[in-house]
């Protein structure tokens, strides 16, 4: 089974948004049951609160509910546990590569729809800019799911 962690620096807009949207990308293909999925953040500022509110809508307006995630930090147990890391931006790889053990299972990579383009923080913008950070979500998981399906031999 592969599993994947999304990240982000506080767990509450990206990252949580990214775990829903792929999520829901991956219950389309009825492949719910061979992916684990996750989301962290790379700082400890949010853990245990909800989602933020401007997240949670936009995913509603898309038929996504993530009210149900909780905030969370990585951990160090995640390099073993996870397949996959992605991070949103080159600030948080930057980070989670500064923290990863040498023998980490997990490959660390950026989470973008364009080679060249982070996913940006919406948190200090307006609600806008959580439909755009939806959009390049739902985009980037997309070509996730192709990936890992035109990967899989089953």
């Amino acid at each position: 089974m592969t599993s994947i962690l999304f990240v982000c620096l506080g767990n509450i807009c990206r990252s949580p948004l990214a775990e829903g949207v792929f999520r829901h990308a991956l219950d389309q293909t009825g492949r719910a049951n061979q992916i684990t999925i996750d989301s962290a953040g790379t700082g400890a500022w949010h853990v245990g609160s909800l989602p933020d509110p401007r997240s949670m809508d936009v995913a509603l307006r898309h038929n996504i509910d993530i009210s149900g995630q909780r905030a969370r930090q990585v951990r160090l147990e995640d390099f073993g546990n996870f397949d996959y890391i992605f991070a949103m931006d080159q600030d948080n790889l930057s980070d989670l590569q500064a923290h990863a053990p040498s023998r980490s299972r997990a490959a660390l990579r950026l989470f973008l729809t364009d080679p060249d383009t982070d996913v940006p923080d919406p948190y200090y913008g307006g609600d806008k800019g959580f439909e755009t950070i939806y959009q390049m979500l739902k985009g980037g998981s997309e070509k996730l799911l192709k990936e890992l399906i035109a990967s899989d031999p089953s």
